[in-house]
């Protein structure tokens, strides 16, 4: 059962952090990091855009699914399913029946809640912390303001459309931001080890935005995900000083 409060997780020390290759057999080979912490190893399985999948002591947990990356028929089932927001690269239904069962618990948006069809979900809204199995659950805002709008001059990602989480486990607190800018309620965060940004400056993040949020939250490591043809040497030229590691992988 899933319990929801407004108390914060305290910080511990992270150890060392190490990189491998996860085979996930038919679906092939991806990317993992692999993160020692206090309560033992955390690994994040880079599928491919916005799709992650951590592992932590014999659970799964799959971020924003989406099937154009990944063969999810291939992958583990999801004890736990973080959704940021409804749009088909972050919320694939197709993908969503390959890895969601019964006993998976799913934190996500309320628009998102209606395309879960099993398990237990829990609609999370800005500020809620949740706590389920060993993680400790943060969410924060995730929107656009007036200069990302489409070009009939909406908004794509309007305040309340998506959740970013901090997701805390053994003194490691990754923050997974999703498809948002650095708006006022993001300047408060702090104490963040990894932080993934989507930043291909389509309706959300570009290279210099991404650059003075990474600065202001001043990560330990900084993994750009949902980036498609920004240029990331560009990006690396703006965070050469930031004391930050920008870590770069196959995350189109």
């Amino acid at each position: 059962m899933i319990d929801t409060y407004k108390n914060a997780c305290s910080i511990l020390m992270i150890a060392t952090i190490l990189c491998c290759v996860f085979s996930v057999g038919p679906a092939g080979a991806f990317e993992t990091d692999t993160f020692h912490t206090d309560s033992g190893d955390i690994s994040i399985t880079f599928l491919g855009h916005g799709s992650l999948m951590l592992a932590f002591d014999g659970l799964i947990v799959h971020i924003d699914p989406w099937g154009k990356v990944a063969d999810y028929s291939a992958l583990p089932d999801a004890d736990i399913l973080l959704l940021t927001h409804h749009h088909q690269d972050h919320l694939d239904p197709e993908a969503l029946k390959e890895i969601v069962t019964d006993d998976t618990a799913t934190i996500c948006t309320e628009r998102c809640a209606k395309a879960v069809k099993h398990g237990e979900i829990t609609v999370a809204s800005y500020g809620d912390i949740i706590e389920v199995e060993e993680l400790h659950i943060e969410t924060v805002p995730a929107y656009n303001l007036d200069n990302l709008k489409n070009p009939g001059g909406h908004l794509v990602h309007p305040k309340g459309i998506g959740n970013g989480y901090i997701v805390s486990f053994g003194g490691l607190r990754l923050y997974f931001a999703s498809e948002t800018e650095f708006v006022p309620e993001l300047k408060v965060i702090e104490d963040i080890d990894v932080l993934f940004i989507a930043v291909d400056a389509v309706y959300n993040m570009t290279p210099s935005m991404a650059a003075e949020f990474v600065k202001a939250l001043q990560p330990k490591i900084f993994y750009p995900i949902h980036y498609a043809d920004a240029d990331m040497n560009k990006l690396a030229q703006l965070l050469d000083d930031s004391g930050t590691e920008l870590r770069l992988r196959e995350m189109k």
